[in-house]
């Protein structure tokens, strides 16, 4: 039965570590542009 305690409290660390990463994320610019990086390989830059 201790086991349970431990196992909750690791899995609440793990919500609490995730949440904090994705939110970081977000306000960090990580997915401000999705497209972007997608199409750049199609556009040809070479200049002649």
């Amino acid at each position: 039965m201790e086991i349970i305690y431990l196992l909750i409290a690791v899995s609440l660390a793990l919500v609490g570590l995730i949440t904090w990463a994705f939110l970081w994320a977000v306000n960090s610019g990580q997915f401000d542009n999705l497209d972007g990086p997608g199409t750049a390989i199609l556009m040809d830059d070479d200049d002649v």
